[in-house]
């Protein structure tokens, strides 16, 4: 069960990760669509967990290398941006979500687009 402080930390870091990748998309990647979906934090508050989809889904793998290379950058960023909230950033693993993939593959199945499944 996760406190009120946990929620509350996970919100703000989920924000402000979602405009720096924004403006990372912006001048790094033009046409992409960087969306931080959820951010999951320990009870200390030590490492915080966020998982990034990424739309379109030609160039993922090197995207998702960029962001890992660049953790450093984008927790140093983020610590200028939440100075005033939190007293420890947390340090940062990024996770690639694949939600939108599984949920357009089940909308094409329904549709009967692709392989029969076995009744």
């Amino acid at each position: 069960m996760e406190s009120t402080r946990l929620k509350k930390v996970s919100r703000l870091l989920e924000k402000d990760l979602g405009d720096i990748f924004q403006q990372m998309a912006k001048s790094q990647f033009p046409g992409v669509l960087l969306t931080v979906t959820k951010v999951r934090v320990t009870p200390d508050l030590g490492v915080a967990k966020a998982y990034i989809s990424i739309f379109p889904a030609d160039n993922r793998a090197e995207i998702m290398e960029h962001i890992v290379t660049h953790t450093c950058a984008v927790r140093n960023e983020l610590a200028h941006k939440v100075r005033q909230q939190l007293r420890i950033i947390p340090s940062l693993q990024f996770f690639l979500d694949d939600s939108i993939d599984y949920s357009e593959n089940i909308e094409r199945l329904l549709r009967g687009e692709g392989e029969n499944p076995i009744l």
